[in-house]
């Protein structure tokens, strides 16, 4: 794998796929004599060995780097990156990547990088309420790191309203893999926030969406408090107006009561007083004819005097 910059510096392995105990052999040719720089750095892009050599006198070098250990936290499964940096030649250098796995057989493991991209954001946020967002980029299942602007560059957030803004330089460090931005929404509706890692050559896509509400749940829920307190007092209202439409609901049948005794008195009355008025009659009758005869009698008397 000749560099552009350093056509004499060339970087081989004896193997792209390793399983423990195998041994990790380099080789490869630099300047006469030269002090070159190897580095193995792990999936998460740590260094996990480091050794300086001296190339023979034509510039070729042959070198045993390390013994694949069993797989642990600091040796996992994945892919790994052989380095080698010349000491003469500008810093000019040259990558290979290898694999450590648990076979070396080429059909079932292949030589490649892979970088997954988690995003963790609230489901609910309201507008005007700055939000956190955060990011999980991993290489092999190890956290990878590096500065958040060149790692997650391309990070932008698809608005409501169908605009992107962009979270190039919004993101800050919060451990190695593990970065975050706070974002202040404007718009209600749904956010989208696309983050784009960028490691090693190789790109990861990761969203997850946010629903922006006119006001957080906060202040919802203190209406719905307000409300219920309300329909509380609505509820004793309406307890006391019952107990009062019940007391005036016995009145109105005490009355009727007393009102229905009046009318049978009333009709009693009217009873007697109709009684009394043909008793009344029936005294005065004679009383009446009487006078009527002594009146014609006297009539009578006059008549025969003239």
């Amino acid at each position: 794998m000749p560099n552009s910059f350093a056509e004499e510096l060339e970087l081989f392995t004896t193997s792209k796929v390793y399983s423990p105990t195998q041994y990790l052999q380099v080789y490869g040719s630099g300047l006469p004599e030269e002090n070159l720089i190897i580095r193995v750095f792990g999936p998460d892009e740590s260094i996990a060995k480091f050794d300086q050599i001296t190339t023979e006198k034509d510039g070729s070098f042959n070198y045993g780097l390390l013994s694949w250990p069993e797989p642990s936290i600091n040796f996992p499964y994945g892919t790994y990156t052989v380095e080698v940096i010349s000491t003469e030649q500008n810093g000019a250098s040259q990558k290979i990547d290898i694999k450590f796995s648990s076979t070396t057989d080429l059909l079932d493991v292949t030589v490649e990088r892979f970088v997954n991209t988690l995003v963790f954001a609230p489901e609910t946020a309201a507008i005007g309420q700055p939000i956190r967002v955060f990011v999980q980029t991993t290489s092999d299942g190890l956290l990878i790191g590096g500065k958040p602007s060149e790692l997650l560059g391309a990070t932008h957030v698809h608005l409501p309203s169908g605009l992107s803004v962009t979270l190039t330089n919004a993101f800050k460090t919060l451990h190695q893999g593990l970065y975050y931005v706070d974002y202040t929404p404007i718009e209600e509706g749904t956010h989208v926030f696309h983050v784009v890692a960028f490691s090693q050559g190789t790109t990861s896509h990761g969203s997850a969406a946010t629903n922006v509400l006119s006001q957080d749940l906060g202040g919802i829920s203190d209406q719905i408090i307000k409300l219920n307190s309300i329909l509380q007092e609505t509820s004793g209202e309406l307890d006391i107006l019952k107990s009062e439409i019940a007391g005036f609901d016995s009145t109105l049948e005490q009355a009727s009561n007393k009102i229905d005794e009046s009318t049978g008195t009333i009709s009693t009355s009217v009873e007697y007083i109709s009684e009394a008025s043909s008793q009344l009659n029936s005294l005065l009758f004679p009383i009446i004819a009487s006078i009527g005869i002594i009146v014609a009698l006297q009539i009578t008397i006059i008549a025969r005097r003239r």
